[in-house]
């Protein structure tokens, strides 16, 4: 089960004038609790006018190896959202040595290092769970490859531009880096724009063997992740090789399920060991029902965003409004984002723990 510890904070590093890059020190009882693999993300958690935020970003320093008795630091890059109760906070106030509540690390958009050929298109704050697959692979698998087509706004924009700039000069024969910018010129490479599927579609075949990539991840905001989906798709790519993960997803672009619940309806969940049974009321989620009863019940988003919240369907059935979180043979094998999910039965029965 997903915990919150309280860490220090070791180090604040500016990335670019609307992105910082967060690091937690973690004492030596708490380092196999968050060892990581490359791709996972954290939730952090504040208190702000009595109400609680959480807000998830990935970590995007390499993973530790296996052998090693788990990270002593964990890295994470946060972006500032207009608006944004938590990421505000953490570019204008949060400094060294303040402590902040942080989740062990969850999520599945992961890469296991092993030899062969990836590609990740990624956008804007995409590149963060992306820089530690990236890192990590290289470091541990020689006969690993790797071709990141990134797309920012500006140069200025460019969150961890010196991190990836090192990798490439580590490994130049094994790391393929295309860069677009959508609102600047470049002296050399591709010309400014957005990257979209039709503009995918011409641009990866030129790059690579499109066959060849073993895994493909894309990641950051929802018409990005789609819109290269979908050529890739058009391409002949498999769906089990493409993984995703969406950062921003807008309130009108992502479709929603729209369905009738019952008139009376109950949710029987098991989490950390440990069941109940209570009523759902009308209109709220099943994590919502569970978390009057269980507030350690495990979500960090509640945007159907990151895959905390995931459970396991016993009985019953239920209508999920959005899912972006959760590969589709995850569903296939009876997974639901509880954050997401509404009775569609009188019964619903959840397992956290599977």
């Amino acid at each position: 089960m997903a915990r919150f510890h309280t860490l220090p904070v070791a180090a604040v590093d500016r990335l670019t004038d609307d992105s910082v890059a967060l690091t937690f020190a973690v004492p030596p009882e708490l380092r196999e609790a968050y060892r990581y693999v490359p791709g996972q993300h954290l939730a952090l958690r504040r208190v702000v006018d009595g109400v609680e935020v959480r807000r998830t970003y990935s970590i995007c320093a390499p993973a530790p190896d296996p052998g090693d008795d788990g990270p002593r630091t964990l890295r994470v890059g946060v972006r500032l959202v207009d608006g944004g109760a938590f990421s505000t906070y953490a570019l204008k106030e949060v400094n060294i040595g303040d402590e902040l509540e942080v989740m062990t690390p969850a999520g599945r958009f992961t890469l296991d290092p092993a030899p062969g050929m990836y590609a990740a298109v990624v956008g804007g704050s995409g590149i963060t769970p992306v820089l530690s697959i990236v890192s990590t692979l290289l470091a541990r698998e020689p006969g690993a490859r790797f071709c990141l087509i990134r797309s920012d706004r500006t140069a200025a924009s460019t969150m961890f531009l010196e991190e990836v700039a090192d990798l490439k000069d580590r490994y130049p024969e094994r790391l393929q880096l295309v860069t677009v910018l959508s609102r600047e010129e470049q002296q050399a490479g591709l010309p400014s724009g957005r990257l979209d599927e039709e503009r995918l579609t011409g641009l990866l075949p030129a790059l690579l063997k499109v066959d060849d990539v073993a895994g493909w991840f894309l990641c950051g905001p929802y018409g990005l992740v789609q819109g290269a989906e979908r050529a890739l798709r058009g391409l002949g790519v498999p769906r089990t090789r493409i993984h995703e993960e969406i950062f921003h997803v807008d309130s009108e672009g992502a479709p929603r399920s729209a369905a009738g619940a019952p008139a009376h309806s109950t949710v029987t969940a098991r989490l950390d060991g440990r069941g109940g049974t209570w009523p759902v009321q009308d209109g709220e989620s099943l994590l919502d029902a569970v978390l009057r009863n269980r507030p350690d019940a495990p979500y960090a988003c509640k945007g159907g965003v990151c895959g905390t919240c995931r459970a396991f369907l016993v009985s019953g059935e239920v209508r999920m409004d959005r899912n972006f979180a959760l590969e589709p043979e995850e569903t296939e094998a009876g997974y639901v984002l509880a954050c997401q999910s509404h009775p569609a039965t009188e019964k619903v029965e959840l397992d956290f723990d599977r």
